[in-house]
C-alpha cells in the first residue's frame, strides 16, 4: 500500500487538543481577523480521513501514549497514572527474550521494520521517565524542558530536520507539540487573535458559572492550578482563579490561543514540504492524547477525568494512495493505530505472544470500510478512578474515587445532545445505565483473560493510595473551604472520602 514503495509521513501528536476546538470538527470560532482556528490542519483533513468518535482508552498524558505506541490498553500494559507501579510499564516476564516484546511491536518500531528512517522531537519520555516511547525512532531531539517548551522551540527543529532529510526517500518525523497543555502558555507577543470575539457555543451561562464558583475539587473555577488559586509566574495567560464570566471567556481565549500557536506552526511545516517539493507525497497523521475539560463537570484547564471533553481526540489521516474526504463515524480507540500501521506497511508481530487489543481500519483509509466497533470503553486513574463507556449517543462514566470531586457512583449523559455534561440521566435511565455497567464489566473480563498479570492496575491505584494527583491533599482542601461560600462541602467530602482522612 507504499506507492512506489516510498513513504513520506509527518505525525503531529499535539498535546491535549480537543476535537471539538478544531475547524474540521466543526468549531466555527474565527478570529477577529476572520480566520479560522486551524485552517493548516482544516487543509490536511480536507485531504484524508478524518475519524469522528475517536478516543484516548486511559487519559491522561502518560497511559495514553503507552496505549498508543503498544497496541494495548493500560489494563494490560499496567499503565494507568502517573505515579505509583501504575506508572511503570509492567515486565514482560519469565519469557522475555533479548529484546522484550512491547518495544519490539512498538507503533513506531512497526515503520523502523518496514525500512524507514524515523525521527522524533519530543520531550515526553523524559517527562514522564517513559523511555519505552523511544523504542523505534533512529533519531530523538530532546530540548530538555520536559514539556514546557513552546511551539517556537520545536518548529525550528523540525524545520532543520526537514531540510537535511530532503533527498531521503522513506521517513517518518514525529513532531510533538505541547501548547494546548496547561498551563496556557502561549507567548504574550503572539497577542490574542480571539480578542473581542464571542464563543462559540457560549454554554457558560451566568447562571452556570455561579454554579461552577461552588464547585467542590480540585481545577474548579476558584483553584485552576488543581488545590489553590496560585498560577505559575511564567504563564501569565494562566490565571490562578476565575472570578467572573468575563475572566472565564479570556480563559477559553487562552486556551484557544494555544490550539491557533500550533495550527501557525503546523503551517510553517507545511510550507517547508511545499519548498522542497514534497508536500503532495508526504502523508500525514494528526492527533492528541487526550482533550481537555473547560468547565464541562465544573472543571478547568484539566484533563482528569474518564469522560467526553477528556477522551474524545482527532484523528486525521492523510495516507498516500488513500482516500480523501472521508469522513468515519465509529468508534475508534488510540490501540486502534498500531494493527492498522502494521497491516498498512505489511510488517508482522517481532516475537510470538504478543497480541494488539486494537482493530485495524487500514481499509477504512484505503476503502472507506466501517471497521469500527459499537462502543468504546475509556479509563482515566492519574486524577480520579473512573471507567466510562461511550456506546450510540450516550457515555456512562462509573466512579471509584472521585479525586475530592463529589461525583456519585454512576453518571450517564446524552453527548450527542448535551455534549458539555449539563444534564445526568442516571435517575432517568437505569435500563441504559445497567448496558453500560455490563459493557464495562464484560470488557474487564475479557482484558484480565488475556492479561498477563493477575490484577487490574486500576485497583492497584487505590491500594497505593487513590489517584496521583489526590493522594495527600484532601485535609488541607478542608481547610481551604471552611468559612467560604463552599464550606457545604465539608461534611460531604468527609462522608464521601472518610478512609482518605483515616
Amino acid at each position: 500500500m507504499r506507492r512506489n514503495n516510498i513513504l513520506k509521513l509527518i505525525f503531529f501528536d499535539i498535546d491535549t487538543l480537543r476535537a471539538d476546538h478544531l475547524g474540521c470538527y466543526g468549531y466555527a470560532r474565527k478570529t477577529k481577523e476572520g480566520e479560522g482556528i486551524s485552517p493548516n490542519i482544516d487543509y490536511i483533513a480536507a485531504q484524508a480521513v478524518r475519524f469522528d468518535n475517536y478516543y484516548c482508552p486511559n487519559a491522561p498524558c502518560l497511559p495514553s501514549r503507552a496505549s498508543l505506541v503498544t497496541g494495548q490498553f493500560g489494563i494490560r500494559t499496567g499503565i494507568v497514572g502517573h505515579g505509583g507501579t501504575a506508572a511503570d510499564m509492567r515486565a514482560w516476564g519469565g519469557d522475555r527474550h533479548f529484546t522484550d516484546a512491547y518495544s519490539e511491536n512498538n507503533l513506531f518500531m512497526n515503520f523502523k521494520r518496514a525500512g524507514m528512517y524515523t525521527a522524533s522531537v519530543s520531550t515526553f519520555a523524559e517527562r514522564h521517565s517513559s523511555w519505552w516511547f523511544d523504542a523505534g525512532f533512529n533519531e530523538i531531539h530532546n530540548v530538555g524542558s520536559r514539556g514546557g517548551e513552546t511551539a517556537e522551540i520545536t518548529t525550528p527543529i523540525a524545520l532543520d530536520w526537514l531540510e537535511r532529510n530532503r533527498d531521503r526517500e522513506n521517513w517518518v518525523l514525529h513532531i510533538h507539540y505541547w501548547d494546548p497543555h496547561t498551563p496556557y502558555r502561549t507567548p504574550m507577543s503572539y497577542g490574542n487573535p480571539f480578542e473581542g470575539v464571542p464563543l462559540y457555543d457560549n454554554w457558560i451561562t451566568p447562571e452556570i458559572f455561579a454554579q461552577h464558583l461552588l464547585h467542590i475539587g480540585p481545577h474548579g473555577a476558584n483553584e485552576i492550578g488543581m488545590w489553590n488559586d496560585s498560577h505559575p509566574e511564567n504563564c501569565p495567560r494562566h490565571p490562578g482563579k476565575l472570578e467572573d464570566t468575563d475572566q472565564m471567556k479570556e480563559f477559553i481565549d487562552n486556551y484557544d490561543c494555544g490550539v491557533k500557536y500550533t495550527d501557525d506552526n503546523i503551517g510553517k511545516i507545511l510550507d517547508k514540504l511545499r519548498e522542497l517539493g514534497i508536500f503532495d507525497d508526504t502523508s500525514f497523521i494528526v492527533t492528541s492524547d487526550h482533550g481537555e475539560n473547560i468547565g464541562e463537570l465544573g472543571i478547568y484547564a484539566e484533563h482528569g477525568t474518564a469522560d467526553e471533553p477528556t477522551c474524545r481526540i482527532p484523528m486525521i489521516i492523510k495516507w498516500q494512495g488513500g482516500l480523501s474526504g472521508h469522513v468515519d463515524h465509529g468508534f475508534h480507540t488510540n490501540v486502534d493505530l498500531c494493527p492498522t500501521v502494521q497491516e498498512l506497511l505489511g510488517t508482522h508481530m517481532a516475537q510470538r505472544g504478543y497480541e494488539y487489543d486494537g482493530v485495524s481500519y487500514a481499509k477504512t483509509l484505503t476503502e472507506g470500510a466501517d471497521c469500527s466497533q459499537d462502543h468504546a470503553v475509556i479509563s482515566q486513574c492519574a486524577h480520579v478512578c473512573q471507567r466510562s463507556v461511550r456506546f450510540g449517543d450516550y457515555l456512562y462514566i462509573r466512579t471509584v474515587h472521585g479525586g475530592y470531586h463529589l461525583f456519585p457512583r454512576e453518571m450517564l449523559f446524552n453527548v450527542k445532545d448535551d455534549p458539555h455534561e449539563l444534564n445526568e440521566l442516571s435517575g432517568k435511565y437505569p435500563d441504559l445505565c445497567a448496558k453500560g455497567a455490563k459493557l464495562i464489566l464484560d470488557w474487564e473480563d475479557d482484558m484480565m483473560l488475556k492479561s498477563r498479570y493477575d490484577t487490574d492496575p486500576m485497583w492497584t491505584v487505590m491500594r497505593e493510595g487513590g489517584p496521583e494527583h489526590a493522594r495527600g491533599e484532601l485535609a488541607n482542601y478542608i481547610k481551604r473551604l471552611e468559612g467560604t461560600p463552599r464550606e457545604y462541602g465539608v461534611k460531604l467530602l468527609k462522608q464521601q472520602y472518610k478512609r482518605d482522612l483515616e
